[in-house]
């Protein structure tokens, strides 16, 4: 059963970190924890959390220098209608503004965005219901199990659950910064394994994203069952500029996927059939997850990645 003994309303970044330990868990906008904490999902659950949204300036959108600071503490609305990112950063605007619904973007942060659990419904599972292999378990039960959704077509470490978030994949694109209390970790860095490479007492305090050439061209695209409220499926964010084409994906696999075979395929110029090219080399090595009697699997996500990898490059050529 969870029990939170202790309850942190931090002022200052020191105390934060000083709050933190193994067994503590630092809580922002609160929509991926008290979710989490409510389900009673952890083997081990938190015994001090860390509420952040005590500290002031920790939210705001800049631009200085030809880079977008934004605070960890900015609010996902506060991004998708923000002016100065949708002049020079639309990918990040769209993927913001995909996020949840209107109500979930008024309380999640760009910080607990990125950081967010994957969604997976046996690591989600109540009461741990499935001892799974991110908490320690045997296996990894989307293997032999529902992978209909939120369902990885690359896995990683023997786990298939999906990356969630949308607002990570344009920025892994566009070459963002991730800065801690600590250090500057490129977003190309942050993720491993099976989640990011934060240490327990460490806290995200700014997201860097530096300017895109004069005359590039960048797009954020989705896939997902509802086009509201629903984490994407698959996503596709596509920066191309004088320096070559970025193509990042997420929702195939438990971190964002940089797809240089795609980046590959498109480097002597869009069009139609090199877009294709890019879509089927996005999908090279893919390990769908087979059908059962009762479950289709998650092999559609394969043409999905596909299609969607062609669309987003003929979006921007």
């Amino acid at each position: 059963m969870n029990k939170i003994n202790t309850h942190v309303n931090a002022t200052s970044i020191d105390q934060a970190v000083a709050a933190l330990g193994a067994n503590a868990a630092v809580v922002a906008g609160g929509t991926d924890l008290y979710g989490s904490l409510k389900g009673m999902i952890y083997p081990d659950p938190p015994s001090t959390l860390v509420n952040i949204k005590t500290i002031p300036g920790l939210s705001y959108i800049t631009e200085e220098g030809g880079m977008l600071k934004l605070g960890a503490l900015t609010k996902l609305t506060d991004i998708a209608e923000s002016s100065v990112v949708a002049a020079k950063w639309p990918a990040l605007a769209a993927a913001a503004r995909h996020v949840g619904t209107l109500q979930l973007r008024n309380q999640g942060t760009i910080g607990g965005n990125i950081c967010q659990s994957v969604r997976c419904w046996y690591y989600r599972a109540e009461h741990v219901g499935f001892n799974c292999l991110r908490k320690g378990g045997p296996l990894c039960y989307m293997v032999p199990g529902n992978s209909e959704r939120g369902s990885a077509i690359f896995g990683a470490a023997g786990c298939f659950a999906a990356f969630p978030s949308d607002t990570a994949i344009p920025l892994l694109a566009l070459g963002a910064t991730v800065v801690t209390n600590s250090r500057s970790i490129a977003m190309a860095d942050f993720y491993e394994g099976l989640d990011n490479v934060l240490d327990d007492n460490e806290i995200v305090t700014e997201l860097q994203v530096p300017e895109p050439a004069s005359g590039s061209k960048q797009v954020y695209m989705r896939w997902a069952q509802r086009k509201a409220l629903d984490f994407p499926e698959v996503a596709v964010a596509v920066v191309t500029g004088s320096g070559g084409t970025s193509i990042v994906l997420g929702g195939i696999s438990p971190v964002p996927v940089k797809s240089t075979g795609a980046e590959d395929a498109v480097s002597g110029g869009i069009s139609e059939s090199s877009a294709t090219a890019a879509g089927n080399a996005a999908v090279q090595g893919a390990t769908p997850l087979p059908a059962s009697d009762i479950h289709m699997g998650n092999k559609w996500k394969v043409q999905i990645t596909k299609t969607l990898v062609k669309r987003a490059l003929l979006a921007v050529a």
